[in-house]
């Protein structure tokens, strides 16, 4: 997937947390080493906290999933199939500690290759389980969601609305870029996104608390919501 501009990516990312779906993959990689070499002007919140995020990642870009050398980055420019040669290293160098899940294709007895299989399942998962343990907590899951508020009708002041949402400050709430929407009949809603960590906030109270602006709120809803 390749942009044109900054622009472009801001709106892409404006409802997405990745280039391409739900996690950080080699196409994230290569818009990412385009940013950085285009010294990005980061009044594009969006872009801002999307490069933040993959920047997070950076010691284990050549890790990521993903054909690199069909990544095509920002203007347009093909990404290099370097990094997809080298995340095939880390995996070469992992073969002594993991587990071969579904063994020989030669087993004749299907009850018994089914048995082995389980087995070798169970063992990998232990492994998993042990080394994740030996890593300690994960990273704190959050969460990027647009949410549509809507006003009552063409006169509400939309500035006073858009100000009256983003008073709401929370531990573990932030948000992001805004745009109006046009609805008809001259009426437009405000489309704003915010990040959120998952164990922290509650959108149905968050949703209640915007609900009571109603002097210029009508309602709102979820329009996307994603995993980061």
């Amino acid at each position: 997937m390749a942009f044109s501009d900054l622009k472009q990516l801001e709106e892409h990312l404006a409802s997405r947390a990745y280039i391409e779906g739900f996690e950080p993959t080699q196409a994230d990689v290569a818009v990412y080493k385009a940013v950085k070499q285009a010294h990005p002007d980061f009044e594009y919140t969006a872009v801002a906290r999307w490069f933040a995020h993959i920047k997070s990642y950076e010691a284990e870009h050549s890790a990521l999933p993903g054909d690199a050398s069909a990544s095509a980055g920002l203007f347009g420019g093909a990404s290099s199939s370097a990094p997809a040669a080298k995340a095939a290293e880390p995996a070469a160098e992992e073969d002594d500690d993991e587990v071969d899940l579904f063994g020989s294709d030669d087993e004749a007895d299907d009850a018994e290759t089914e048995r082995i299989k389980a087995e070798r399942v169970a063992e990998y998962q232990a492994k998993k389980a042990a080394k994740l343990a030996e890593k300690g907590p994960g990273p704190v899951a959050k969460s990027i969601v647009t949410l549509q508020v809507k006003p009552w009708d063409d006169e509400t002041d939309m500035e006073a609305l858009e100000k009256s949402v983003r008073s709401i400050e929370k531990d573990g709430l932030v948000w992001g870029a805004s745009k109006l929407v046009p609805v008809g009949y001259g009426v437009r809603m405000l489309q704003i996104n915010l990040v959120i960590e998952d164990e922290k906030i509650s959108l149905d109270e968050l949703q209640e608390e915007i609900a009571d602006f109603e002097d210029y709120v009508q309602s709102s809803d979820v329009a996307a919501m994603q995993k980061l």
